[in-house]
């Protein structure tokens, strides 16, 4: 039986009162490097501290960073069960990307 690949895009918020920079840093590296274990990683887009649409917590700003990865069907609910876990992960959302519409964009 052949085993389904599909690509994946995850985007997650880590709450910047986490520490200085280097603990935020710290959190974006352990999540990236959980992903690579478990995946083929296409993209790491590591878009920096940006202000919230609204307040989280009453935190008005969060460092987002958004991965792109291929693996199979079980890994992203450990993924999201991993995000939910931990304290430092503000928001995060695990989609699929229908591989036809991205190679068609490219």
């Amino acid at each position: 039986m052949e085993k389904v690949i599909n690509l994946y895009e995850t985007m997650f918020i880590v709450n910047p009162q986490v520490g200085d920079e280097e603990a935020v840093k710290a959190v974006v590296d352990k999540f990236t490097a959980l992903i690579a274990e478990n995946a083929t990683v296409e993209d790491v887009a590591d878009w920096g501290k940006r202000r919230l649409a609204y307040p989280i917590n009453d935190i008005p700003e969060g460092y987002y960073v958004v991965v792109t990865f291929k693996s199979g069907p079980d890994f992203p609910l450990e993924l999201e069960r991993r995000f939910g876990i931990d304290d430092a992960i503000m928001r995060s959302m695990v989609v699929r990307l229908d591989e036809k519409k991205v190679k068609a964009k490219a």
